[in-house]
């Protein structure tokens, strides 16, 4: 498992790119349809996700695995998943949260192999 980016849920997509981008100084590393910008933090590999698809979920870490569905299967009664694993662009997704109600985001790029 390897942290990919932080995700920051907002309830308004173009304010809140105004703000990092604008305020912050983050430049825009990549975007997913309406919903989605990634930034990134000059000068560093860090990026921080903004999307306003989920404003309910918290933020957290967005992390790769190699297989979202087999660290499911080995996972899933071990870990409460508050979402089971689904498509999204570059792979598959999944949610859980750890014993203090903190999100852990679960991805894999296997739609880009």
């Amino acid at each position: 498992m390897k942290l990919a980016f932080l995700c920051h849920p907002v309830t308004d997509l173009k304010k809140s790119l105004i703000y990092y981008r604008d305020t912050l100084g983050f430049e825009e590393a990549w975007r997913e349809g309406d919903h989605t910008i990634a930034l990134r933090l000059p000068g560093t590999d860090v990026q921080l996700m903004i999307e306003n698809d989920e404003p309910e979920l918290g933020p957290g870490g967005i992390f790769i695995v190699d297989s979202v569905d087999e660290y499911y299967e080995h996972h899933q009664e071990k870990l409460h998943f508050i979402k089971t694993p689904c498509d999204i662009p570059p792979g598959r997704y999944a949610i859980y949260q750890d014993d203090s109600e903190n999100l852990i985001r679960i991805i894999d790029l296997s739609r880009e192999r």
